[in-house]
């Protein structure tokens, strides 16, 4: 076997050669949890307009049988627009996972191809589960390779999700080194998605994932039928990191593959909000346990925080819609010091409610050089509460809940996907407490099938 001798080389023969006997026990079981926790996803985004609007142009679009299933409609069609809606479903809650050290979100864009496309080659478990490391492992390490600077303009999940996407549906597909890497040429050179967005509260983040899912999957078959890409897509000189990063780290393609397992690092999210903003919600919340204080108690929040906290978190200051709350820290804030807890219904129901909006305008963001530092590694939070009374008052935390050192149980990722499920109509607590016993036997299934019952 020749030796890779390009990072984009190495990375695309890791995922080629990906085998199931490589992947340790319990990155394997993480995996399952992951899934589990990315199904609830996506039930809880079934009835949202954006979702919706996706699936309506699938349905145009796409073939009306097939396959591979929709989970939000659990009607069949092809892979490519099973994964495309699957995708923007689930995105859209915001309780999907999230990789710290590269800012990035798998799930979205490794899930809904892998699942696809494994449903319409009638992969086994196993095989299902290797391509969704193998996707995990390559996006992850696309996202630490293009860097902060990349995450100020650019959504990380939809362009490495390109390459991840590419990556699960090869290794299903069987590709080899040499064609997996032509894959994730095509993959890189569609890679797009802007936070602009996110200042008018506009659709597109559902139509990142969407785009990344279906585009990666593209680029696979593709490749599979003699179709050529960039061999450097990523590092080489008008690659990915040439147009969307200053800071780019080639080294991070290939960090430790084969014995440093980034999808085990992977952590979950508590809270229904952009993953910005747990570590200060969790440091609010902790204080206010210890202090014994109310909502009402608290006359200024000061959240310290890192700068791309600031770059994404500083575009909402009113937010005017559910989906935009959810990047306010100010709203969520407020949300956890009046509920204790910023879910699903939390945001819908109470997001413009007048305590919360007050509460919100007496929040603000503080630059920190020991969080900047520590992040994206390590996402410390921490705040500084004046209270009615005269008090300043301050909490650390080191580890929100859901990171890896304070994860969820499966327990607690049951009762989740439970909630996730009921919050989007999407399946019935009979349904899934089978789907449930499905995700935990995944690995002995010899074929993948129906999620869901039609």
């Amino acid at each position: 076997m020749t030796t890779p001798t390009t990072p984009s080389a190495a990375l695309a023969a890791f995922a080629a050669g990906l085998q199931f006997g490589d992947i340790p026990a319990p990155v394997l079981h993480r995996t399952e949890d992951l899934f589990l926790d990315w199904t609830g996803s996506v039930l809880a985004g079934k009835s949202a307009r954006p979702v919706q609007a996706i699936e309506a142009y699938a349905r145009e679009m796409g073939p009306a049988t097939g396959s591979a299933e929709v989970l939000i409609s659990r009607r069949g069609t092809s892979p490519h627009f099973a994964a495309m809606v699957n995708a923007a479903a689930s995105h859209f809650a915001e309780q999907d996972d999230v990789h710290n050290g590269s800012v990035f979100h798998p799930a979205a864009v490794v899930f809904p191809p892998a699942l696809a496309v494994a449903q319409a080659l009638g992969a086994s478990g196993r095989e299902f589960l290797t391509a969704v490391v193998a996707g995990y492992e390559v996006g992850i390490r696309v996202g630490e390779f293009l860097g902060r600077s990349h995450y100020r303009v650019f959504h990380t999940t939809a362009t490495a999700g390109t390459v991840a996407a590419a990556a699960a549906t090869g290794r299903l597909l069987g590709l080899d080194a040499a064609t997996m890497l032509h894959a994730f040429g095509s993959a890189g050179t569609q890679a797009a998605g802007l936070w602009e967005f996110l200042r008018d509260a506009a659709d597109s983040k559902q139509l990142h994932c969407a785009h990344a899912a279906a585009t990666g999957l593209a680029s696979a078959y593709l490749a599979r039928g003699g179709f050529t890409g960039a061999r450097q897509i990523l590092e080489g000189a008008q690659g990915m990191a040439a147009g969307m990063s200053s800071d780019a780290d080639p080294a991070r393609l290939t960090d430790r593959l084969g014995s440093r397992w980034a999808t085990a690092e992977t952590s979950f999210k508590y809270h229904a909000s952009c993953r910005h903003t747990h570590p200060s919600a969790d440091a609010l919340l902790q204080l206010m346990r210890a202090q014994g204080l109310k909502a009402n108690d608290l006359a200024a929040v000061t959240a310290h925080v890192h700068q791309g906290a600031i770059d994404v978190l500083g575009r909402v200051v009113v937010p005017d819609t559910v989906h935009q709350a959810k990047f306010s820290m100010g709203t969520v804030l407020a949300l956890v010091a009046e509920f204790g807890f910023a879910g699903l219904d939390e945001f819908d129901r109470q997001f413009r409610a007048p305590r919360v909006a007050a509460l919100r305008d007496r929040v603000k963001m503080q630059f920190d050089a020991e969080i900047d530092q520590a992040y994206p590694q390590r996402w410390i939070g921490k705040v500084s509460v004046t209270t009615r009374d005269g008090r300043a008052l301050s909490a650390r935390v080191d580890e929100p809940k859901g990171d890896p050192g304070n994860t969820l149980t499966r327990a607690e990722l049951e009762e989740k996907a439970r909630r996730l499920a009921a919050y989007g109509h999407g399946a019935t607590p009979a349904e899934m407490d089978a789907l449930i016993a499905h995700t935990w036997a995944i690995a002995e299934s010899p074929r993948i099938g129906r999620w869901l019952p039609q």
